[in-house]
């Protein structure tokens, strides 16, 4: 009976340290989201000035919460990104006590690619959608309307295109974790690839205007981060079969 009882304090102090530790986290990255908030919000017009120098065209507003909105979206996306190497790092802490030390340093590289991956995807999507689809979207009116671009509907339109890019680019990340975590293996993604080219084209399809070249442009990036994310993956199954031999052979 008390052992039972024992059992069940320490099963309720485990959750207990568990949810306390979850907090901490949580804690840790939501402070980070609002130490960098309030640096975008400060650097706004920096920003904003360089972002809006890149397009040939000028942009206006039409209400007053425009201006709010331009300000806490620019804000919080930039928040985002500076923000998710702490997000990974707290989620990495939490997940720490019940990784073996070689897993440690395995998944500890994780974070900064993570954080790279994302900017390039961002960098990517913003040259494409400057270089490629907005002179593109500019050239089919040729005269026929007055252009009025509001700051709102312009930005929404660019997040549209590069968010999409930002998550895509984790592919390779992604692909790697559940290699490590057995849930997919090479073979199985060269199985589907032919599935995972179509969806890849699809999305680049949804992302870009309908135009034969610019939709090209899109896929062939996605295509290929599929294809570095099959080589990764192999490289990762290996490793794991040796580790595998090797305590076998212990």
């Amino acid at each position: 009976m008390s052992e039972d009882k024992n059992s069940k304090q320490d099963l309720e102090m485990n959750i207990t340290d568990h949810l306390s530790e979850l907090r901490k986290r949580i804690i840790w990255s939501l402070g980070s989201f609002i130490v960098f908030f309030i640096v975008g919000f400060v650097f706004i017009r920096d920003i904003y000035g360089f972002l809006e120098k890149d397009i040939p065209i000028q942009l206006s507003v039409t209400s007053p919460g425009e201006i709010i909105w331009i300000y806490f979206t620019i804000a919080s996306i930039i928040a985002i990104i500076v923000s998710l190497p702490m997000l990974c790092l707290q989620l990495w802490l939490f997940i720490k006590p019940a990784l073996t030390s070689k897993e440690k340093k395995v998944s500890l590289g994780y974070i900064p690619a993570i954080f790279l991956l994302f900017v390039a995807g961002l960098s990517f999507g913003y040259t494409v959608f400057v270089q490629l689809i907005l002179p593109f979207l500019l050239s089919l009116n040729e005269g026929m309307f007055n252009e009025l671009f509001t700051v709102e509907r312009y930005f929404r339109f660019v997040f549209r295109v590069t968010i999409p890019f930002a998550i895509l680019f984790e592919i390779p990340i992604i692909i790697m974790f559940l290699t490590s975590l057995g849930i997919i293996n090479p073979e199985l993604l060269v199985k589907i690839r032919k599935y995972a080219y179509f969806v890849l084209i699809v999305v680049g399809t949804m992302i870009s205007p309908p135009d034969f070249i610019l939709q090209i442009v899109v896929a062939v990036p996605l295509i290929i981060l599929y294809e570095v994310s099959i080589i990764l993956s192999r490289i990762v199954y290996r490793k794991k079969l040796r580790a595998q031999q090797e305590l076998m052979d212990e």
